[in-house]
């Protein structure tokens, strides 16, 4: 134990204390206490965890640790965005910039800016996702939910006697009969690839193995004392989430996020459906690409975790309907033309192996319903997550990517739709455009003449990524640099480029071609327009349909992969999302991949999203009487 004294903010202290930290500001006024040399910190649902240095805040604990908090000012206390939750754990006093930035209910909960906040012990803290830097947010992320496993695989452990001279019984026949097994479930069926397996491993384990069955069926043969395990995918037009799962506990032991290597072939679904249409060939090499990158996930997780594929017993898959189709090489050429009708809505088993899936060798994949030819698996599962179905009460959710599914729940009432939101807000079609990396300016604010701003990273920025270029039509909307009609009017950083008006955010360097000047153009505004008026067509199409006003709305859940790292205050501010109080809102991460995961662990929730396939209602948003009124007025900002 040892004393610290904090100074006011903005005090740089030198202390003697680990390499690990070079420098402090100290945020707290004028306060003395004792704590630790240093602290055990969880940040959850990242699943970063270690030890730091006690006179650390929280925002230099996380950055140690390798969480990246959203933080534009640097850590002075000013923007507010670096909003975290003490779940368990003691830490320093509330200061006055977070009850000036905080509302009381936040602080009620146990939120605080992490900037300002000293951890005076081991404390776990949770970080929304809308306060992670933008890699982190990679779809993968989300609310859990807890349910009590209860998996399609049943594991039952045997001992059987060995086959003698005078006990000339078959092996299968001697697993099916045995008291372990018969006491349990009942097998009614192997799986070709299982009696392949049977005789080697029975003799291999010395009698002694565990049983996967499924619907009566073998499915695998496990070591003893070894848990069956399970495979969530969540397969996006942009990203993947994948899940390794453990079957008995519930619990989630790894987690990949990755890009969908057919963006290749095509930034839009469009494109690879075209592709696809033109022969097996190519509709071969899509579902390769996808296969092979999930099998290499596969390999990553189980290393991490010192598990084996083999013991992948069970999986399951979500999608919006023409990824589903792809993925499974169906039929694609209904599904690109009117009326849209998909091959099949629903839910499916499959042979993993069929599919090329490296996983136990006679597991099934599980495929949700989809809903429509636009609506598919995914939002299922993102509706099964939230748990909207069974709710009394008016609540959207919005799952915002390269396509929007929106979902009312009216007291049980479940109405749906799908709009092309496109990729603009993922930096296709955008001048300075580019996806989250190193260099990506994630954030923007716009103080009289000056941009303040934040990178990924904290290098030199090099574009803009989706948050960033929403973050910057909301501040030159709220700044009057852009009107309601989206036209640029001047200003001292707006100029002319090849008869267009653009918007300096950031000078580059003319000596150096690879630093150009990052702008936001007039035809940028235009892209995000389009973009932000089908989203809000979308909600207001289904608010019509139900006879409601946004008054009406209890709250709106966002997810997805560009909805996971908005700033909602600038989607409100440009009207890409209703003007309602901002406590009505929340950011609940990849909602599809927690409702794949659902699926996987517990039968019970699979059949519940079966019905929710049933009970949906679907809306052709292109086909709505009163889609053309309202799109002409929501591609206005504000």
């Amino acid at each position: 134990m040892y004393k610290i004294i904090h100074y006011p903010p903005n005090t740089a202290i030198d202390y003697a204390r680990p390499k690990l930290v070079k420098s402090w500001v100290g945020p707290l006024e004028n306060t003395e206490y004792t704590c630790n040399l240093t602290v055990h910190i969880e940040f959850e649902p990242i699943g970063r965890r270690g030890d730091c240095p006690s006179d650390s805040s929280l925002l230099e604990c996380a950055r140690y640790l390798g969480v990246d908090i959203v933080s534009i000012c640097g850590g002075v206390g000013d923007c507010g965005r670096c909003i975290v939750q003490i779940l368990k754990g003691k830490v320093s006093p509330l200061t006055d910039n977070e009850r000036q930035l905080l509302d009381k209910a936040m602080i009620a909960k146990g939120y605080r800016l992490a900037c300002r906040t000293i951890p005076l012990g081991d404390i776990l803290v949770k970080v929304p996702p809308q306060s992670l830097s933008t890699p982190q947010r990679t779809q993968v992320e989300g609310e859990e939910i807890t349910v009590k496993p209860a998996s399609s695989v049943t594991v039952c452990p045997v001992s059987l006697k060995p086959a003698t001279l005078a006990d000339l019984q078959a092996d299968a026949e001697r697993l099916r009969e045995s008291p372990d097994i018969k006491n349990k479930v009942k097998i009614s069926n192997f799986d070709i690839a299982i009696l392949r397996e049977i005789s080697p491993e029975l003799r291999l384990k010395k009698w002694q193995i565990q049983a996967a069955v499924r619907d009566g069926e073998v499915v695998a043969l496990l070591p003893l004392n070894r848990n069956p395990l399970g495979l969530a995918v969540d397969l996006g037009t942009s990203k993947i989430a994948v899940y390794l799962m453990d079957l008995t506990s519930g619990k989630t032991l790894a987690l990949r996020g990755l890009m969908n290597p057919q963006i290749s072939y095509g930034e839009d679904i469009i494109a690879r459906m075209a592709l696809a249409n033109r022969g097996t060939e190519q509709a071969k090499l899509l579902q390769e690409l996808v296969v092979a990158a999930i099998n290499e996930a596969i390999i990553e997780m189980c290393n991490e975790t010192k598990k084996s594929p083999s013991d992948i017993a069970d999986a399951v898959l979500v999608a919006n309907t023409a990824m589903h189709h792809l993925f499974l090489r169906l039929p694609i050429g209904q599904l690109a033309r009117a009326p849209y009708i998909a091959t099949v809505s629903s839910a499916i088993d499959v042979k993993a192996r069929d599919i090329g899936l490296k996983i136990a060798s006679g597991a099934y994949m599980h495929f949700l319903p989809n809903i429509a030819g636009y609506v598919g698996a995914d939002h299922v599962a993102a509706i099964l997550s939230t748990g909207i179905y069974k709710e009394d009460s008016i609540t959207m959710v919005l799952d915002i990517g390269t396509n929007t599914e929106i979902c009312l729940a009216n007291h049980r009432k479940l109405t749906s739709l799908s709009c092309a939101s496109g990729p603009a807000f993922e930096g296709a079609h955008i001048k300075s455009g580019m996806r989250a990396a190193d260099g990506a300016i994630e954030h923007v604010k716009l103080v009289s003449d000056k941009v303040e701003y934040q990178t990924i990273g904290g290098v030199a920025p090099v574009g803009l990524c989706g948050s960033a270029i929403l973050d910057t039509l909301a501040q030159l909307f709220l700044a009057g640099i852009v009107d309601a009609s989206g036209k640029i009017k001047p200003h001292p950083r707006v100029r002319e480029n090849n008869g267009t008006r653009e918007f300096v955010l950031v000078y580059g360097n003319k000596q150096d071609e690879a630093r150009p000047d990052i702008t936001f153009t007039q035809r940028d505004i235009r892209e995000l327009q389009l973009a932000k008026g089908a989203i809000r067509t979308g909600i207001e199409v289904l608010l019509e349909s139900n006879k409601l006003k946004y008054r009406d709305i209890d709250s709106i859940l966002i997810a997805g992969a560009f909805g996971s790292y908005i700033d909602v205050a600038s989607a409100v501010a440009i009207g890409m999302l209703p003007n309602l109080p901002l406590e009505r809102f929340r950011q609940v991460g990849n909602a599809a991949g927690m409702g794949a995961k659902l699926a996987l662990i517990s039968r019970h929730q699979r059949a519940i999203a079966q019905e929710i396939g049933t009970r949906v209602q679907y809306i052709d948003l292109s086909s709505a009487p009163q889609f053309s009124r309202i799109f002409n007025k929501a591609i206005n900002l504000g």
